[in-house]
């Protein structure tokens, strides 16, 4: 098999992630606030707080096999996700296709011995910097809105998927 990742870089993971897990929300979240009347500068914030949690979440679930306590060794991972992407950007593409061909072993990819690579490198703890980046931008986003259990249950959510212990 061939594990050569599509060169992807991280703002075509922002985009395929907008499209696939973001836009959903975002749209859902304004569309709540044009049912409740609300004008358009409402609307836009309830927008632009569901794009940003949803893609805090997205990278947050993209995480947890490299920040897990216990992680099979078994367990294998998106070669397309955000700390991979990451990763990558950072090594280049040439040390990236190297690494790939050192944890191939008979033909077959040790994801275990990979996961410990890109561990080592800087892909992990920038993927959870970009992470905390869009739950602040969501955070941003509610400021407009006045407090009440609404607002602090939707910052709750964002609170959830940007702690890392």
């Amino acid at each position: 098999e061939n594990y050569i990742t599509d060169d992807i870089g991280i703002s075509t993971w922002k985009e395929q992630a907008f499209l696939s897990h973001g836009a959903l929300l975002a749209k859902s979240c304004q569309a709540a606030m044009e049912l409740a009347k609300h004008d358009a500068e409402v609307q836009d914030m309830a927008f632009q707080y569901g794009k940003h949690m949803a893609m805090s979440h997205k990278i947050n679930s993209d995480l947890q096999p490299f920040i897990k306590e216990k992680t099979g060794d078994s367990m294998t991972f998106n070669l397309n996700s955000a700390p991979v992407v990451l990763h990558q950007e950072f090594l280049g593409r040439d040390l990236w296709i190297k690494q790939i061909g050192e944890a191939q072993g008979k033909g077959r990819l040790d994801y275990a011995k990979l996961r410990e690579t890109i561990k080592a490198g800087k892909g992990v703890t920038s993927a959870i910097d970009l992470c905390r980046y869009h739950g602040n931008k969501a955070l941003e986003a509610l400021e407009s809105f006045p407090p009440s259990e609404a607002r602090s249950a939707l910052e709750n959510i964002v609170f959830a998927v940007t702690r890392f212990s």
